[in-house]
């Protein structure tokens, strides 16, 4: 609910005594109130019942609509049996990362407590999502699409959609999530996801409507735990025109790859003959294929369309690299602000700093664990964000993982990587394994400037996108093959860079990157939330005075 009445004025003076100083810096940005209660709650996705995690009594979770700069106050009342945590895919949370909701950064929501997200949207616009970051239960749901809009004064490449369209898809199981958690608990893989899902029902379970002659903006992102899934609509094609917050070249395809994390924004125009035509998804370098389908349902329908279902890619690596390639920035589109995006020359920017990032598969004292650069991710008993703040010993050490692949044995450890706030970094993740990655950073947009089969090295920079790669949060890397990124540490705080894989994430591959600064100002990070939960080795410490 937004709010605009008196109870949502009285409710602002109550939130700017819990977070003064960036209530101060937000001046005069719109708010945004939600309560949101999590529960259990019976689901049937693919047809049997199973045990979901609710939001408000909705799976998926309601849509949360803002525009650029907005403040969103998120009270979330935890009412499951064990910790929660929420995490906002692709909000940067600038200066503030106490609030990204993820194990490093955020105590957890104690059953039957609440915890109130204050957090802003600054200097964004596109396609995000929100989803729970905690043992697992983004297995059972409470997952859901944000959509922030620009501003009225700002101009898009693109005329305005007679409707805006979210479409989560993502693989499923009908296993709990508890019971896969001691899958893995235990050193043994997950299996084969049972199916795939469409806004959280499965074939033909969710219907989108559309009127002759119209144009929709359709909001794709895959939130599912293990696959890469490829998205193509029957008798239609798809102009692609915004990435995870960048308005890109407006090119058109017949089928979409979007692998795990990942959002694209495609223009759909509902030109041909009234039918009800099908959306297809479909597993990706799978050796089983799984499918699922919604329905593209014309107004004055007179029927299923004829003929046979869209087919898709299915095991081409080469076919989804050159699509990769195909998308780019839009140079001369504003973003966020007025400016074209262009504008930034992120090509010309002199590189500070390499950090090269290997994934493994290893076994770790019999089980099975995943690792970066050797070094599989424990969590510890305190936050590292909270305890970087407090100052608390033994909780984690900064340097405890490589800026480059040893190739050695891998081991547990509390993983930091230390860098430096306004370095400029190059990063590449090598992938020597058989699967696709897809890997994510909190906090930050980073340009894709390079990605190619085999191994890289020093001259694969030759063959670098430094013009118009597009800028992103969520990036994958083929079988055998390299992806590399520019990124300005322009944001300080402890950010998370894990793989969207969630057996893998939930295995180790995954470290913290502490971009840090010795200044305190309140223009460099916002000190810890007046509300902060606290736990671990800070349970019982004071946030601060107001």
């Amino acid at each position: 609910m937004a709010g605009g009445n008196g109870a949502a004025a009285r409710l602002l003076l109550y939130f700017a005594g819990l977070l003064i100083v960036p209530l101060l810096v937000a001046g005069d940005d719109p708010y945004r109130f939600f309560t949101w209660t999590v529960t259990y709650g019976d689901i049937y996705p693919l047809g049997v019942k199973q045990q979901g995690i609710l939001i408000n009594n909705q799976f998926p979770g309601p849509q949360i609509e803002a525009v650029t700069n907005d403040n969103l106050i998120i009270n979330v009342f935890n009412k499951l049996n064990e910790p929660f945590l929420l995490s906002w895919s692709g909000l940067q949370q600038r200066r503030n990362s106490f609030e990204d909701g993820v194990a490093g950064t955020t105590c957890p929501i104690p059953p039957g407590a609440n915890f109130t997200y204050i957090m802003q949207a600054k200097d964004q616009i596109g396609t995000y999502y929100y989803f729970p970051s905690l043992a697992f239960h983004k297995a059972a749901g409470g997952f859901g699409g944000i959509r922030v809009l620009s501003r009225p004064q700002i101009p898009v490449p693109f005329p305005p959609p007679a409707a805006d369209y979210t479409a989560l898809i993502g693989d499923w199981y009908r296993a709990n999530h508890t019971d896969l958690r001691y899958v893995l608990d235990s050193g043994k893989a997950l299996g084969f996801p049972d199916g795939l899902l469409i806004n959280g029902r499965g074939p033909n379970g969710y219907t989108f409507t559309v009127q002759p002659g119209k144009t929709y903006r359709f909001r794709i992102t895959n939130v599912g735990l293990a696959t890469s899934l490829n998205i193509r609509f029957q008798g239609h094609t798809m102009k692609l025109v915004e990435v995870e917050g960048s308005h890109t070249m407006q090119t058109t395809y017949s089928s979409l790859d979007v692998h795990l994390g990942q959002s694209y924004s495609v223009l759909l125009t509902a030109d041909q003959p009234a039918f009800d035509y099908a959306i297809v998804v479909s597993t990706r370098f799978t050796t089983r294929i799984l499918s699922t389908t919604a329905v593209l349902h014309y107004a004055n329908s007179a029927g299923k369309a004829p003929g046979p279902l869209p087919g898709g890619p299915t095991i081409q690596i080469d076919w989804s690299l050159n699509q990769a390639r195909s998308i780019r920035w839009n140079l001369t589109a504003s973003g966020p602000r007025p400016n074209p995006q262009g504008s930034y020359h992120y090509g010309l920017v002199p590189v500070t700093r390499t950090i090269r990032l290997a994934n493994s598969a290893p076994t770790i004292n019999g089980k099975q664990r995943y690792a970066v650069n050797s070094v599989s991710y424990v969590s510890p008993d305190t936050p590292l964000k909270v305890a970087d703040y407090y100052k608390i010993g033994g909780v984690f050490s900064v340097g405890t993982i490589a800026d480059n692949p040893s190739y050695g044995g891998a081991y547990l450890q509390t993983s930091v990587m230390g860098a430096s706030y306004r370095d400029y970094v190059e990063i590449v993740f090598e992938n020597s394994e058989d699967v696709v990655q897809s890997w994510h950073i909190d906090g930050y947009a980073f340009w894709v400037v390079g990605m190619d089969g085999g191994k890289w090295s020093a001259a694969s920079r030759q063959g670098y996108n430094l013009r118009d790669g597009v800028s992103r949060y969520t990036v994958q890397v083929y079988p055998r093959s390299w992806t590399a990124i520019y990124m300005p540490l322009d944001n300080v705080g402890m950010w998370n860079v894990r793989s969207e894989s969630w057996a893998r994430q939930y295995l180790g591959q995954q470290f913290y990157l502490r971009v840090w600064t010795p200044s305190t100002s309140l223009r460099d990070e916002f000190p810890i939330p007046k509300n902060a939960l606290l736990c671990g080795r800070a349970a019982g410490r004071r946030t601060r005075p107001l």
